[in-house]
């Protein structure tokens, strides 16, 4: 919805537009409206030029509605409202790589083979994406996601519409392994949730083509939300499921969510309970895991000809996804904060860092010019001192002046008075020590003329400044407006 935006250079506005807020309803379309604004930041934003000062900003609806360049006004004299390039762009000119916000959440999904995982995803899209049965049919990682076609991408393809999971490339043989799956279902929250599917895990002499274990681990901390699922039937304690969750709860124990899945395949509700102890035995065995209010809800896929007196909390499942929904706008919002903080605090280094070159060049540059200034005044006033000595005083004085004559006297006076003391044995060594003290002199000058530091010109400065005064006077005050637009959903109006 945001390539219009890289399009432009100019676009004429009405500025009563800029503080428009969703013309459309549905929670849904509010949330992806409040993201789309979140990844306008983060591309390429407006502001008008008036007085160098920064003011209302971004004019959405006109972008995402309309593909000319202008847009009318009823002002006689419309703003100028010209392109800034967004927070990623700022960031990469400054050595500093952000990745823009995702507009969905990433639901990832583990556990041993034939746990469900690819039966759930089916169930939940209402479609058959992925292979499902008793062996392993997921061999790899699969995204899937909604979009306006159906279509499979191979690895690179993958990783171009997720670029988050670039450091998957670290990983021999996972792209190879990598797919997606676009689905044009509309189901539930599906628009706005990425699954991913992951292989099955086993135990034994199973050989993964890459490292399954870090491989994982890595997606995992990127996701928004892991789900778990142990199958009763199989191997729900399977130990290499068991030690990648505790890795996982390591780092990012607040997504982990447990599911025994296929819970109608179990015969009797004691068998069911019994199974669930065992695992949640073995679970509180990992010193990570051990926690307090563990929760694992019995989930299964319905199926009308086959009713089970089970208790399926599968819509569970559902609300959590809804509810990760939900805060991933505070999340992305959240985020918005830090990497604005990031930048504002990677330009008062820049600033600051050349300040310090400036000092530091203009110390080289003095020392430079001392010991230049010396390499030369030495060898110029012992030579002069030989040749004044030649002149009569009367001669001199005629020559230049009697007040310089007298100086020239006075300095070049002291010069002889040195070489008339040292010793005529010692004179030659004298000479050569003094002339390699004189080029010791114009190494030091040349020495410290090399060690200046590259600073910023006035137009980096100037540029650095209106990045700084653009983060905090538009970047944070939208999203403290995006902020409130997402509270007044939720909250009463006197709230606020």
């Amino acid at each position: 919805m945001c390539q219009n935006i890289y399009s432009y250079s100019t676009v004429y506005v009405n500025p009563l537009l800029c503080n428009m807020k969703c013309p459309f309803q549905g929670s849904n379309i509010q949330l992806q409206y409040i993201q789309v604004q979140i990844a306008c930041l983060y591309a390429h934003l407006l502001y008008k030029t008036v007085a160098s000062k920064f003011h209302s900003i971004i004019l959405f609806e006109s972008l995402l509605k309309s593909n000319k360049a202008s847009c009318t006004t009823d002002n006689k004299t419309p703003f100028v409202w010209t392109f800034l390039t967004g927070l990623v762009k700022i960031a990469e000119s400054l050595g500093v790589r952000l990745l823009p916000p995702r507009k969905k959440i990433i639901v990832m999904i583990m556990g041993n083979h034939s746990a469900g995982k690819s039966s759930f995803i089916n169930w939940y899209v209402e479609e058959h994406i992925q292979k499902t049965g008793v062996a392993i049919e997921t061999q790899g990682f699969t995204f899937i996601t909604s979009g306006r076609k159906r279509e499979s991408l191979t690895g690179n393809a993958t990783l171009h519409l997720y670029p988050h999971f670039r450091p998957l490339l670290e990983f021999k043989g996972v792209t190879d392994y990598l797919s997606a799956e676009i689905s044009t279902s509309k189901q539930k929250k599906f628009s706005l949730v990425t699954f991913v599917d992951t292989p099955g895990l086993v135990d034994g002499d199973m050989v993964y083509p890459f490292d399954v274990n870090s491989a994982i681990t890595s997606f995992g901390e990127q996701a928004d939300l892991i789900f778990v699922f142990f199958d009763p039937m199989g191997q729900a304690l399977c130990k290499r499921t068991l030690n990648i969750v505790e890795k996982l709860s390591e780092k990012c124990g607040d997504k982990l969510r447990f599911y025994l899945s296929k819970a109608d395949e179990v015969g009797r509700e004691t068998d069911r309970q019994r199974v669930m102890m065992q695992i949640v035995q073995e679970l509180c065995r990992r010193p990570g895991l051990n926690k307090c209010g563990f929760e694992m809800p019995t989930i299964y896929i319905p199926n009308p000809q086959k009713p089970s007196r089970c208790i399926n909390q599968i819509d569970e499942v559902c609300e959590t996804i809804e509810k990760s929904i939900n805060q991933a706008v505070q999340k992305t919002l959240d985020q918005l904060e830090k990497d604005c903080n990031l930048i504002i605090s990677t330009i008062n280094h820049t600033l600051e860092q050349d300040r310090m070159n400036v000092s530091s060049n203009k110390s080289n540059r003095f020392n430079s010019f001392l010991c230049g200034v010396v390499g030369i005044f030495l060898p110029s006033l012992f030579i002069l001192s030989f040749i004044i000595s030649t002149f009569a005083p009367e001669d001199l004085d005629s020559l230049i002046g009697e007040g310089l004559a007298k100086t020239l006297y006075f300095s070049t006076g002291i010069v002889v008075y040195l070489w008339d003391w040292i010793p005529e044995d010692w004179q030659i060594m004298f000479v050569i020590i003094f002339g390699a003290l004189c080029y010791f002199m114009f190494f030091l000058a040349k020495y410290f003329a090399r060690q200046g530091s590259k600073t910023l010109s006035k137009r980096e400065k100037k540029k650095l400044a209106e990045y700084s005064d653009y983060i905090q006077d538009i970047v944070k005050s939208k999203k403290r407006k995006l902020y409130e637009e997402y509270l007044r959903q939720c909250a009463a109006e006197y709230d606020f």
